[in-house]
């Protein structure tokens, strides 16, 4: 197993020593640590910003909410004498920081990150955003070499940016703005209200009609960026800012939506709960989650009581070793401040706890108390599961030489019915899918094949293949 941990280098918490420091009225080592600008009374020249909440003569920059102080990345075109260029030496102090950080944890036997905003450092960046790809590349630069194996993934959805900057992978994120899908959108959340059928577009909604090109279209000149770069373009099921398609789309729906991505190129990457189906649910928001609240509740891995309260496993302390306290080192009051986080500990050490499905009862949002909510443990023991399903597509893709990276894509089908064929010098795949209600006919390229992933009742005669309804197929050429 690799565990990367999730790296946020565009903002700190309010309530972090450097930002307490970076207020103070006297200069020191982190008055530039942040954005500050030069007057109580000055706005932010477009960009958010609060004030009258420090002893500092100066409001300073947000990177998105009131408790997230922008770290400074400096300007691409400083035009007030507050703004700091990018690169110059009070960024530069900035990105050494950030590369301590990273130096942290990937000594101490992380294998990378996934970087959130990562398009967010430098402030008022050209198109493409050149300053902070160069912003990244300095300090790719100076962690790279100790640490050639780290990986390191962009939440960004710009593959050509991202690979350009230096990072292994991206994202292919969920877009939607008034009403206007990217790819990823299309393919499951092409609707206005997540938990609703009505007028869902989405290409995996049996109902929708909708056909693959409009995903292709966008996703082929993207994914060829990242190829010609040597990174990947991977696919997410979920996150923490999307909602999960369960239950506006059925069981069957979502595990053709799954097996789909997993054989498309790059690293997909499975959320939490997605492989059980977990529901989206209308919570009210809970600390700036708004409508993301309700893909944010915890795992559901045995049986709700009639309470609602989730039974799961509590790890003990003799499980958690090696984590370091928080502390704060310096020599003087105005050296480095380096930040670490606090040890983990069980606050039980039995072997399993109850934690209440509410928000005040132990957990941070309320588990699912419904009667038929999916949990780890009745999908185990149902053979026919979304579990299963994932379980044994992960296999697939880890036993076929066709399904890993490097692997070539190529549509041959893109109409309502997708077909793709994945291949290497070793191996080639023809991959269907087919998420309406009905039956389908399909003449394959020349060869002899033989199956060896299916859902749905699909037959293969010579190079004519059957999908029925709502089917997937795997066939390997011979």
């Amino acid at each position: 197993m690799h565990v990367i941990l999730d790296l946020v280098p565009g903002h700190t918490s309010e309530e972090h020593e450097w930002f307490h420091r970076s207020c103070k009225v006297e200069r020191n080592n982190y008055s530039d640590r942040y954005i500050w600008t030069d007057s109580w009374i000055s706005g932010g020249d477009g960009l958010p910003f609060i004030g009258g909440e420090s002893p500092r003569n100066g409001t300073y920059i947000l990177n998105f909410f009131k408790c997230q102080p922008a770290l400074n990345y400096g300007f691409a075109h400083p035009e007030r004498s507050w703004q700091k260029p990018a690169l110059g030496p009070d960024a530069k102090a900035t990105c050494d920081a950030m590369v301590d950080v990273m130096r942290f944890w990937l000594s101490r036997g992380a294998d990378g990150f996934r970087v959130d905003m990562a398009d967010s450092l430098v402030k008022k960046d050209d198109e493409g955003k050149p300053y902070t790809i160069r912003t990244w590349q300095y300090m790719f630069a100076r962690i790279r070499p100790a640490f050639p194996e780290a990986a390191f993934v962009s939440e960004r959805g710009r593959p050509e940016e991202s690979m350009a900057a230096g990072f292994d992978m991206d994202f292919y994120l969920d877009w939607r703005w008034d009403g206007v899908p990217n790819g990823y959108n299309m393919l499951l959340r092409n609707v206005d209200d997540p938990l609703s059928r009505k007028g869902d577009k989405s290409y995996f909604n049996a109902d929708s009609g909708t056909p693959i090109s409009e995903f292709l279209d966008e996703y082929e000149p993207r994914l060829r960026e990242a190829e010609t770069a040597d990174g990947n373009f991977n696919f997410i099921t979920c996150n923490h800012d999307t909602a999960r398609v369960a239950p506006r789309l059925s069981q069957r729906e979502i595990a053709l939506a799954y097996c789909t991505l997993f054989a498309m190129p790059g690293v997909p990457f499975l959320y939490y709960g997605d492989e059980i189906g977990m529901r989206y649910r209308a919570l009210p928001g809970k600390e700036g989650g708004y409508v993301r609240t309700g893909s944010r509740t915890p795992m559901q891995w045995g049986a709700n009581d009639a309470s609602g309260a989730l039974h799961v496993s509590v790890s003990t302390e003799s499980d958690i070793q090696n984590t370091p306290d928080a502390s704060y080192t310096s020599d003087s009051a105005e050296t480095d401040i380096h930040s670490t986080p606090k040890a983990l500990h069980a606050s039980d050490s039995a072997e399993s706890d109850t934690r209440a499905g509410d928000v005040t009862g132990g957990s941070y949002l309320p588990a699912d108390p419904s009667a038929d909510a999916p949990t780890v443990a009745a999908q185990q023991a149902d053979d026919e599961s979304l579990w299963h399903t994932v379980r044994s597509i992960l296999h697939v893709k880890r036993e076929c030489d066709a399904l890993r990276s490097g692997a070539t894509f190529h549509a041959i089908e893109r109409d309502r019915v997708f077909v793709f064929e994945r291949s290497t010098h070793l191996q080639k795949l023809i991959i269907a899918v087919k998420p309406s209600r009905d039956c389908k006919a399909l003449q394959l390229p020349d060869g002899s094949y033989r199956t060896i992933f299916s859902i749905g009742e699909n037959e293969i005669s010579g190079t004519s293949l059957r999908l029925g309804l709502q089917s997937f197929a795997i066939l390997e050429a011979e």
